[in-house]
């Protein structure tokens, strides 16, 4: 018996990609475009189950473009309709995990910029070259 209430279903939620989505491809090939170097799709620190999307590794500086369904954006988020009993604690797991990981890895030292998928490339482009800017003056 599959997870899933439909074949349908089933078929949608095993295309869904881990990595490289189209929002994150879009924000890579800008920030590539203006000149920044970064590793994709890793685990920031060894004491963490999550990979951030983007890691600029010698800033510390993590950025994650978090989907509207997996991640619970207060704008786009929907509930499915079908087989509620298991998709409501895995998307509440899902949002608790993200707060986790943004704590672990701030008590970490590291900067952690959380982007919803829908933002503009331009403005999430923009937050990562100030974010930049302030790692600079610091140093």
């Amino acid at each position: 018996m599959s997870w899933a209430s439909s074949e349908g279903t089933r078929r949608s939620m095993l295309g869904n990609k881990a990595r490289d989505t189209k929002p994150e491809l879009a924000v890579r090939r800008a920030l590539h475009a203006a000149g920044f170097r970064y590793r994709v799709d890793i685990r920031p620190s060894l004491e963490l189950r999550s990979r951030a999307d983007i890691v600029f590794t010698k800033r510390k500086i993590a950025v994650f473009v978090d989907g509207c369904f997996w991640h619970g954006c207060p704008i786009h988020a929907t509930m499915p309709k079908s087989n509620v009993g298991y998709w409501v604690p895995k998307l509440q797991r899902n949002t608790e995990r993200d707060r986790e990981t943004t704590l672990k890895l701030e008590s970490l030292g590291w900067v952690v910029l959380r982007f919803w998928e829908h933002e503009a490339v331009d403005a999430i482009v923009d937050a990562i070259k100030k974010h930049w800017a302030v790692d600079d003056v610091r140093k």
